[in-house]
């Protein structure tokens, strides 16, 4: 089941909350989940709205939401509400709208609203197992040409969606800085491999992938049921220390180098809320293999992809204490994947893999086919080979110590309003 458009996406729908009103990110349309802890209090979980979050659990107890008094709306984290089914959490969905778009709620809810500028926010979900996906083509074809220029991808590329466990237990809300990793690498012109803090730290950006109710082990996801299975998206930094993956990464993959930290926008947009942003999957090349039955959909072919602009900037320690903006890296759209979100499901669990609510997915690193839209700097710099320079004069190959890398996305559609994802940042500490 595909989420569909509705009244809660109705453009021309005000709130009483005076901040949502346009808000560049979370406007009503929107409604995020996420747990936040009010400056003097307990973790709980929230509602975004505007410059404003809502208190679920203490909603739900003043009899304002029906049915969710003392469940998942009083938990710490978002695993329960994400295990209910996608009709129960539209009904939620549809009874919060109606709560901030009826002045006469007001009164009964706005005691119940915190200022987002008070408050802190954690990671939206107890993470039992998180993989990260390899579907952002023009990446895996920007990285493969730098090593195999005449055959960038890999045989089995555009047959399955190419995936890896990552590590749950190194994911970290926004916000939290990523230490830079000591680890053994090896030069090209050494003998023998060193330890020691590594050099060349990346970021790649991704859109990360909330689970839903999921599947008994056993069980596969069919292709067509995988969308009930998602219960919304966040923007997601796969921290890489490219120095430490070009030593370990053969025979096996990526081990080290990728699960020292990981970074997750904390809201979690639902799927519900991006129905209006739902665009064709585009068509693949011709002459590209379609792909086997378990990974075909029709309907997930028509409507399986997203229209969201992601982006990246980088702040140098030197840019912030002059004050100075971000400087913009990269723009590019979220629908440069091979492979849907629906597809990757399916994948995961046809082989009886179960998921489980709160579980992860990263859909690797999201890049153009130009420079303009690269989604790391392995792809900017060509490796390292070459480096760019910054407004202020400043260079760079990898991330120095100091820097603060920001991704940052929008959804947008004719005729609907704009919602965003809230920020997905952190600042590079240097080595221990």
């Amino acid at each position: 089941m595909i989420p569909t458009v509705d009244e809660t996406h109705n453009p021309a729908l005000t709130s009483w909350v005076a901040s949502a009103d346009g808000h560049a990110e979370f406007p009503i349309q929107n409604l995020p989940y996420g747990v936040f802890v009010p400056s003097s209090g307990a973790a709980r979980i929230g509602v975004a709205i505007g410059d404003a979050i809502l208190d679920l659990g203490a909603a739900a107890d003043g009899g304002l939401l029906p049915g969710w008094a003392g469940g998942p709306a009083k938990a710490k984290t978002l695993n329960a509400l994400m295990a209910r089914s996608p009709t129960e959490r539209l009904e939620l969905r549809h009874r919060l709208s109606r709560l901030f778009g009826d002045p006469a709620q007001r009164g009964a809810v706005e005691p119940l609203l915190y200022a987002s500028a008070d408050c802190s926010l954690r990671l939206p979900a107890a993470i039992g197992d998180y993989t990260d996906f390899y579907v952002g083509i023009h990446h895996a074809n920007n990285v493969g040409r730098q090593f195999r220029p005449e055959s960038p991808l890999l045989p089995n590329y555009k047959h399955l969606p190419i995936g890896y466990h990552g590590r749950a237990s190194s994911v970290r809300p926004s916000g939290v800085p990523v230490v830079r990793p000591n680890g053994q690498t090896k030069a090209a012109d050494a003998d023998a491999p060193a330890f020691g803090p590594i050099r060349r730290l990346d970021y790649e950006l991704e859109l990360g992938v909330w689970i839903g109710p999921g599947n008994p082990l056993a069980a596969p996801i069919p292709i067509a049921e995988a969308a009930r299975h998602v219960a919304g998206f966040c923007l997601l930094n796969d921290w890489s220390a490219r120095d430490v993956q070009a030593w370990e990464y053969q025979p096996l993959g990526p081990f080290l180098s990728k699960n020292f930290h990981t970074t997750v926008s904390p809201w979690v947009v639902t799927a519900e809320a991006l129905a209006p942003f739902r665009i064709a999957q585009p068509a693949r090349p011709e002459g590209d293999p379609k792909p086997l039955p378990y990974l075909w959909d029709a309907a997930d072919q028509a409507s399986g992809a997203l229209a969201v602009t992601l982006e990246v900037a980088l702040l140098t320690e030197r840019m912030r204490a002059a004050g100075e903006a971000p400087a913009p890296l990269s723009r590019g759209p979220a629908s440069n994947m091979y492979w849907t979100v629906a597809q990757m499901i399916a994948h995961h669990t046809s082989g009886g893999c179960n998921l489980s609510p709160g579980d992860l997915l990263g859909t690797g690193t999201i890049s153009a086919s130009e420079r303009s839209g690269y989604g790391s700097l392995l792809e900017i710099t060509h490796g390292g080979a070459e480096p760019f320079a910054l407004p202020n004069g400043e260079q760079r190959a990898f991330l120095e110590d100091g820097d603060e890398v920001l991704f940052s996305a929008r959804a947008e559609a004719e005729g609907y309003a704009p919602i965003g994802f809230g920020p997905c940042r952190a600042v590079v500490l240097a080595a221990p």
